[in-house]
């Protein structure tokens, strides 16, 4: 299985990624051997909510300082001290300081920090990680007609590795519905995992929320939980006006990925993010940065 490439936008070079948890992301989604765990354990819920509770033990406090060190964060960005986290959980969620992510002056910005994947025409995409591979909107909404209304519009895949900054905000502002959850088991996203099979984006649990804005219409806002994701919880109120780059939630430990769709017509993706993705080569750009215009 080869590595996992990207594009850093902000260094302007392809890079390598660090993967958290590696050999049992291979030896689970890669091995024959390792799919008799994976489906008898590692994607029902009942594990990620074990692991997320022992990333909740006073003990892993000892984990976070490591932690920091190997993937090379910066902790001039947090807005807390690293000593000060009860928890490697509580760690994994952390906020940043606003002048760390700054809010460009875009139609929509990134709701997260992470590699991105952008399709202008959402019924168009034939391929992800993998050619050939059909994304099937109807069955990742658990809606066909608002599948439908969405076809042609624009779709941003944004995968959030263990090592980011795990929470998500809004890419435009707007007043945000009420929050739909769909039910299902908690695969992982890596692409280690989604080159095997896709359709874990659409058979994970997942959340729904749609997003009334003055110029881009109605924004569907997704949060998709993965193998060793506690929770994904939701910190905004619904009904009650957003700016863009607002927090809409955070995910508690593990990978994880959101999803953002508009409408037909409603934006034009930046440039270097359709270019990349055109070879199935993910963005990595941070929460903030220009999404679309």
């Amino acid at each position: 299985m080869s590595d996992i490439h990207y594009f850093n936008r902000h260094t302007g070079q392809m890079e390598t990624e660090q993967v958290y948890g590696e050999g049992f992301l291979r030896f689970s989604y890669s091995n024959p051997l390792g799919a008799l765990p994976l489906h008898a354990m590692v994607k029902r819920a009942a594990f990620s909510r074990w692991y997320g509770k022992r990333m909740d033990d006073p003990a892993t406090k000892a984990k976070v300082a490591p932690f920091i060190a190997k993937y090379g964060l910066d902790p001039q960005e947090f807005a807390d001290a690293p000593d000060s986290y009860a928890t490697f959980n509580e760690f994994f969620y952390r906020k940043l300081k606003p002048s760390a992510r700054p809010i460009a002056e875009s139609k929509a910005v990134f709701p997260a920090d992470g590699r991105h994947l952008g399709f202008q025409t959402a019924s168009g995409i034939k391929g992800v990680f993998v050619k050939g591979q059909k994304f099937d909107l109807g069955r990742l909404l658990a809606d066909d007609s608002l599948a439908s209304k969405y076809a042609d519009g624009s779709l941003v895949l944004s995968r959030l590795c263990p090592v980011d900054y795990h929470r998500f905000h809004f890419p435009a502002a707007g007043t945000p519905g009420e929050t739909r959850l769909i039910n299902g088991p908690l695969f992982s996203v890596s692409p280690i995992a989604l080159r095997q099979r896709l359709s874990y984006l659409w058979e994970n649990k997942r959340t729904v929320t749609k997003l009334e804005t003055e110029d881009l219409g109605t924004v569907l806002l997704l949060e998709i939980g993965a193998t060793c994701v506690g929770s994904i919880l939701q910190t905004f109120q619904p009904g009650r006006k957003v700016n863009r780059g607002d927090e809409k939630g955070y995910f508690a430990f593990g990978g994880s990925s959101t999803i953002t769709i508009f409408e037909p017509g409603a934006v034009k993706l930046a440039a270097d993010l359709t270019e990349h993705s055109a070879q199935q080569v993910e963005l990595y750009a941070r929460v903030g940065t220009a999404m679309a215009d």
